[in-house]
């Protein structure tokens, strides 16, 4: 259920989760090539363990809401897809209800691009940087910053297990292996 907000930005509300974390063949990780940050961390549960590939490690925020995650990308990148992993059989008040989507150049500029409402996730939860118009397939950004606004049961901190996001992949010819850069090239790249 999607619905417009105020300030234009997408809103809109999710439920449940996928156990299994599936993805296009032709969208490819992009967070190995970013600086990640948290505004704030309990001691042994840093930014480390939204990378870690291990769904029994988690970020844990320790201060006041809302809680930040910030992926810097030293050049421009196109992102389409946010996938977080949260659980809210394990987690309960500390699993994060509505969540915010920014980009931007830096901190200084980001804007809300779609907030999101979580109802009761327990798994992979994708959330799409497509715009409303079908020729916004992806965001061209320096930064991304998820903003967990509030938790379930009123929480104050959040949990978060991990953290993936996915952009195009250069070549639009999947399974190939040379990266062609042109269409003229892209043309002449299969042999009869």
């Amino acid at each position: 259920m999607a619905a417009e907000s105020s300030e234009g930005e997408e809103e809109a509300k999710l439920t449940g989760g996928n156990q299994l974390l599936v993805v296009d063949d032709d969208l490819r990780e992009m967070g190995k090539k970013a600086a990640w940050s948290v505004s704030s961390c309990k001691p042994g549960n840093g930014v480390s363990c939204l990378r870690d590939d291990n769904l029994e490690t988690y970020w844990q925020s320790d201060g006041a809401q809302p809680h930040l995650v910030n992926i810097q990308f030293q050049k421009k990148v196109r992102l389409q897809l946010i996938i977080l992993y949260v659980d809210f059989k394990l987690d309960e008040s500390y699993t994060p209800s509505k969540v915010s989507i920014r980009a931007g150049d830096g901190f200084h500029n980001l804007k809300e691009i779609k907030t999101v409402e979580l109802v009761k996730p327990t798994g992979w939860v994708y959330l799409s940087l497509s715009g409303t118009d079908p020729r916004e397939t992806f965001v061209n950004t320096f930064m991304l910053q998820i903003a967990v606004l509030s938790n379930h049961l009123n929480g104050r901190d959040t949990h978060v297990r991990q953290i993936k996001v996915y952009g195009p992949r250069p070549n639009p010819i999947s399974h190939q292996p040379f990266q062609f850069t042109s269409s003229e090239f892209i043309t002449y790249s299969s042999i009869r």
